[in-house]
């Protein structure tokens, strides 16, 4: 029964600091937009790369990071990680322009693509086999509650207090995230030293599982969908005058990941991928078309319910997804393939979107977003439903 054993001490604290360092991430990138406007009078487009060129930088290193993973060592590429990520969290207080914003968020992006790469690489090993699906999607957990709690603190803080306060919260964070992480056991990757040297050449498989990346370009294209909730949610609110209720959004999303999520993922393990896939389309895109129409605040919680059940459970099923489709040596290129994919679309999303807002107006980017999502169904089922349909037919044959 032990090689069942999912809620190890291990898997307990790296949940904990991936928990910490993404508050961190969440709770910056939904008020660096609103910061940068009002101390360098940014423009909207150039506010949300603001905010987003941290998950560019993220995903620069993740690239790198899921190539060279075994080869450097995952503890020396997980500690490097963090002690980078503490250390640029402390230049967010001597900033003076927006070039010296920009090079910071980078750097600091890069070095948390660098510290989660490897964590989300270590927990795929010790979860058991057999539990994957429901193991990836209790430690995605972690994120998610990040995701719903950073928005929220970012709301709260930026209408209580300074954004000096908020620095000084995400130091506290990330200090948090780095200290626990030391009182864990880092398992070094089991491949063969012919497979290590298969990874250190320059082909594009060197950087990329290429098994992964079919539901890689689907999570790409939800996070894309998603960074207009993350970055612009503020600025909504302000426009629709729902700003109280809008800091509660993020909480009812994480409120409602948490009553699905045991579900859902033993639903993955059980039933297979499009069961759960295909309805978690469906109530993202009502999720987002509610959200375009809020004009009062429980029809705004009403879509952040939807989303949560929508969006979080895509994730953390696409996750799942990847690696269960990738070969076992190389679940350190799949998870880092997984999160590059995303951290594109959440990191191109805000610069994009930014372009978009003034033609369509908050409420029209929303329903835009979700004939988006709508699309992405058919596509789903291009790139990986179809097989799976196909596997599931012949396996009721049998």
């Amino acid at each position: 029964m032990n090689t069942s054993k999912l809620w190890t001490k291990d898997f307990i604290i790296m949940s904990l600091s991936t928990f910490f360092g993404s508050l961190t991430f969440y709770l910056l990138i939904t008020t660096l937009t609103v910061y940068a406007i009002e101390e360098f009078n940014a423009s909207q487009s150039m506010a949300g790369f603001a905010s987003s060129i941290f998950v560019v930088g993220a995903l620069v290193s993740r690239i790198f990071a899921g190539k060279y993973i075994e080869v450097i060592g995952r503890k020396k590429m997980l500690y490097g990680g963090l002690f980078l990520f503490l250390i640029m969290m402390l230049f967010y207080f001597f900033v003076g322009n927006m070039n010296v914003l920009l090079l910071i968020r980078f750097i600091h992006g890069a070095a948390f693509g660098l510290f989660t790469t490897v964590i989300s690489t270590v927990i795929t090993d010790i979860i058991p086999s057999e539990r994957r699906g429901e193991g990836i999607s209790y430690f995605s957990l972690s994120i998610t509650l990040a995701m719903a709690v950073g928005p929220f603190l970012g709301l709260f803080i930026s209408q209580q207090g300074s954004f000096t306060i908020i620095f000084a919260v995400c130091t506290l964070f990330s200090l948090i995230s780095t200290i626990i992480l030391l009182f864990v056991h880092i398992p070094e990757g089991h491949i063969t030293k012919e497979q290590i040297e298969a990874m250190k050449g320059f082909k594009l498989k060197d950087f990329f599982e290429i098994k992964a990346v079919p539901i890689a370009i689907i999570i790409a294209i939800m996070g894309f969908a998603y960074s207009g909730i993350l970055s612009f949610m503020t600025s909504y609110a302000k426009e629709i005058n729902l700003m109280e209720v809008a800091s509660f959004f993020f909480l009812i999303y994480a409120v409602f990941i948490l009553i699905s999520r045991p579900f859902t993922g033993r639903l993955l393990d059980k039933k297979g991928d499009n069961i759960v896939i295909y309805p978690a389309f469906l109530l993202f895109v009502i999720g987002l078309v509610t959200l375009s129409q809020a004009n009062h605040g429980f029809i705004l919680l009403l879509a952040g319910a939807l989303i949560g059940l929508g969006y979080g459970t895509m994730n953390s099923c696409c996750q799942a997804i990847a690696i269960k489709e990738s070969p076992r040596h190389r679940v350190g290129l799949a998870t880092s393939t997984f999160f590059v994919f995303l951290d594109l679309g959440v990191g191109v999303g805000p610069f994009l979107l930014g372009f978009i807002i003034p033609i369509t107006s908050f409420r029209g980017l929303y329903l835009t977003l979700a004939a988006v999502v709508f699309a992405s169904i058919f596509l789903y089922y291009i790139l990986h439903g179809k097989k799976k349909h196909t596997e599931n037919n012949i396996l009721q044959a049998s």
